[in-house]
């Protein structure tokens, strides 16, 4: 208000004259009119000037304007494809990847997404062709890899996913994650001795469940122990290999006395087995280690009944102990205690196989000593429980 009443004073009392010589012609014009002239023209020249800008502008703002409505429309791909991923919706989530994919800054995880929806329908041919599509790209070789392994381990491919870990170790890439994916795929190629390695290396970072790592320990040395291609001097070797701390666990230790005792390696068998039932009382090793009786009349079959007789003094109820007693002392052809140990067994026994061995063993006994009727009772008792 205070400019508008200034101005107007001022054009008020203001005389000035301004006059434009252009011969043959004069142009007067009041200070005023003249001010007022310049400042219209001056917004009319700003205005064209604006105009023209804008319109050399308009190219560029059009790309920009597209520019960002793709990477709109990428970025909701992309959280479209993670949220059906998630939702389990897989056919939704490899769509939305395809739509992610158009932009540049997302076409790297667009095709790791792509590639898990892909695989978890089944479509093997269209994950590996996700995957492929960013082989180049150097900044997501380590996903890349990850991602194959795991995928492929899961569609039991072993052979390819230790090709990727091989890729993936020549790289520098160690961690936690891809030695337990290397595992399991040892695992599935029955590489045995890998994966103990493997599960020593991660037990030091505590990354294995104890139960867990306890059992593929005893799957490796099961499937070691029971090679059939193993000879006597192989499967002592072996056993040699084994530390300390896991030839006493039961399942191992049975495991071994099972091998070394059928290839004729009755005295490393046996000592595998008093060893391991002095850290552990356990029912296999004990029925393993009839097993490990050496031959009638010799100082270590009596050896063993003296032992077997300390450990029954012990654990006068196990009948599985009566049972090997028992059947050393029917090697060694005492026949009394032989059938004192056995009817013990089988008056002790819960369990079927255990009737049905202690009734052979004393059928056996009774056969040996002429006792015809005897025998064919025991006999049918054993038919009997087998039956049942």
């Amino acid at each position: 208000m205070a400019v508008a009443i200034g101005v107007a004073v001022t054009a008020r009392f203001n005389p000035g004259n301004v006059v434009f010589f252009y011969p043959p012609h004069r142009i007067d014009l009041s200070l005023n009119l003249f001010m007022v002239l310049a400042v219209l023209l001056f917004m009319l020249g700003y205005a064209l000037l604006r105009a023209l800008r804008a319109t050399v502008a308009m190219p560029r703002r059009v790309a920009a304007y597209r520019q960002r409505k793709r990477e709109r429309d990428g970025n909701k791909g992309l959280r479209d494809a993670l949220k059906a991923l998630f939702e389990g919706r897989f056919g939704h989530a490899e769509k939305a990847a395809s739509r992610a994919a158009d932009l540049l800054e997302n076409a790297g995880v667009a095709a790791l997404i792509g590639a898990r929806a892909a695989h978890r329908m089944r479509q093997g041919p269209r994950r590996d062709q996700w995957l492929s599509s960013i082989a180049g790209d150097n900044t997501l070789k380590t996903a890349r890899l990850m991602s194959m392994t795991e995928l492929l381990v899961d569609d039991h491919q072993p052979e390819r996913a230790l090709e990727a870990v091989a890729e993936l170790t020549a790289s520098g890439t160690r961690h936690i994650h891809a030695l337990q994916l290397s595992l399991k795929a040892h695992q599935q190629a029955k590489n045995w001795p890998e994966v103990l390695r493997l599960v020593r290396s991660l037990d030091k970072h505590n990354a294995l469940h104890p139960a867990l790592s306890s059992r593929l320990r005893e799957l490796a040395y099961d499937a070691l122990l029971t090679d059939g291609a193993h000879d006597a001097e192989s499967i002592r070797r072996m056993w040699a290999t084994v530390p300390a701390d896991e030839r006493i666990k039961p399942y191992i230790a049975a495991r071994a006395v099972a091998a070394l005792s059928a290839r004729g390696l009755h005295d490393e068998a046996r000592v595998a087995a008093e060893a391991a039932l002095a850290s552990e009382w356990d029912a296999r090793l004990v029925r393993a280690y009839r097993d490990t009786a050496g031959p009638s009349g010799s100082p270590m079959l009596l050896s063993q009944i003296e032992r077997c007789e300390a450990w029954l003094r012990e654990r006068p109820n196990d009948a599985g102990l009566a049972l090997t007693l028992g059947s050393l002392c029917l090697k060694q052809k005492l026949w009394g205690k032989a059938q004192r140990y056995l009817e013990g067994a089988l008056s002790d026994a819960t369990e079927p196989r255990m009737v049905r061995e202690a009734h052979l063993k004393l059928a056996q006994m009774h056969e040996a000593l002429g006792q015809g009727e005897e025998a064919a009772s025991h006999y049918r008792q054993c038919a009997l429980a087998t039956i049942l």
